[in-house]
C-alpha cells in the first residue's frame, strides 16, 4: 500500500521537477559552460576538444576573477542590490496598508479592489514604463505637480535628483518606476495572507486590554510574516536583474547589473564574460534565498 502511495506521490511531484530541470537547471548549466569558455572571433569555443586522440578540458575562470577584482562589476552588483532593497521596502510600506484595507473590506467590495490591483497587468509592461517617461519629462503633469509643490527641492536635498526639476534619468525616476511596476507583487501575497487571518485573535486581544495598535503589532504583523516574505521575494528577485526600467527611466548613475549584462552580450560581444555576470547574479539571489528557506524550516521544526 505504501509503495502505491509513493508512486502516486512521485507522479504529482515529477512534473514540477521536470519543468525546473528543463527550463532552469539545463539553461543555467549552459550559461555556466559558456562562462568558463573562451570567445572566438564570432563564437564560443568548446570546453571539451579532441586533438591527436586526446580529450582536453579547457576551463577559463578568468571571468570570475575579473568580477571580483574589477570595481565596475562590484559597484554594479552593489547598486542593483541597493535599488532592489529600496524598492522592496517602499512596496512593503505602500502595499501593506492597501492589502490590510482589502482584507478588512466587505466581502462584496473585495473582488473590485482585487481587480484594481490586477488592472495594470492588462496593459503592456513596456507601455506602462514609457508612460512614466512621459509623465516625468519637463512637460508631463507628474513633473508639474512635483515642481509646483516643491517636492523636487526635497528630492534634491536627499540626492535623488541632480538639480531642480531634473526628474528623469535619476535614482528617483528609477525607484519610482520599479515601485509602481512591482507593487502588485507585494499586495497580492499580503492580501492572501491577511484575508485568511482569524479575527477572533484580535477580539481576544481587545478583551485582554490591548489597544488596536498593540494588537496590530503583536498579532497581525507576526501572523502576516509569510505574506511579507513572499511579497519581498517576488519584488526583490526580479528587481535585482531588472533591465527595461533602468534603461528607460534610469541614467548613468543608476547602472544596474541588467544593463551591464546587456552591454557584455551585445555591445562587447563577450559572451563568456556576460555568462559569468549572469551566473554570479543568479547565485547572488538563489544562495541567500536557499539559506533563508533552510533556517525558516529549521525554526519551524523547533517550534513546539
Amino acid at each position: 500500500m505504501s509503495g502505491a502511495a509513493d508512486r502516486r506521490g512521485w507522479r504529482v511531484i515529477a512534473p514540477p521537477y521536470l519543468w525546473l530541470l528543463l527550463f532552469f537547471l539545463l539553461p543555467f548549466l549552459i550559461v555556466l559552460k559558456i562562462s568558463v569558455s573562451e570567445m572566438d572571433v564570432a563564437s564560443v569555443k568548446d570546453v571539451l576538444t579532441m586533438q591527436d586522440g586526446r580529450l582536453d578540458l579547457n576551463l577559463r575562470f578568468g571571468n570570475y576573477l575579473t568580477l571580483v577584482t574589477d570595481d565596475l562589476y562590484f559597484s554594479t552588483y552593489l547598486s542593483s542590490l541597493k535599488y532592489a532593497a529600496v524598492t522592496t521596502v517602499l512596496c512593503l510600506l505602500i502595499g501593506y496598508p492597501f492589502a490590510y484595507f482589502m482584507a478588512r473590506a466587505r466581502a462584496t467590495v473585495q473582488p473590485a479592489l482585487l481587480m484594481l490591483v490586477m488592472l495594470p497587468f492588462w496593459t503592456s509592461f513596456l507601455l506602462r514604463v514609457y508612460a512614466w517617461k512621459g509623465l516625468l519629462t519637463e512637460h508631463g503633469w507628474a513633473h508639474a505637480v512635483i515642481t509646483s509643490t516643491g517636492l523636487d527641492q526635497v528630492l534634491l536635498r536627499t540626492g535623488l535628483i541632480p538639480g531642480e526639476g531634473q526628474l528623469m534619468n535619476t535614482p528617483f525616476s528609477l525607484v519610482l518606476g520599479m515601485t509602481y511596476t512591482y507593487l502588485p507583487f507585494m499586495i497580492l501575497p499580503l492580501y492572501s495572507n491577511l484575508a485568511k487571518m482569524d479575527l477572533r485573535l484580535l477580539e481576544a486581544a481587545s478583551d485582554l486590554g490591548a489597544t488596536a495598535w498593540v494588537a496590530f503589532w503583536k498579532i497581525t504583523v507576526p501572523l502576516s510574516k509569510a505574506g511579507i516574505v513572499a511579497g519581498a521575494m517576488l519584488v526583490f528577485i526580479p528587481c535585482v536583474g531588472e533591465y527595461v526600467i533602468p534603461e528607460l527611466l534610469g541614467g548613468p548613475q543608476t547602472q544596474m547589473i541588467g544593463r551591464t549584462l546587456w552591454d557584455e552580450f551585445f555591445s562587447n560581444n563577450d559572451w563568456p564574460m556576460a555568462s559569468a555576470v549572469a551566473a554570479a547574479m543568479v547565485l547572488l539571489v538563489i544562495v541567500p534565498l536557499a539559506l533563508f528557506n533552510k533556517f525558516q524550516a529549521e525554526s519551524t521544526e523547533r517550534r513546539p
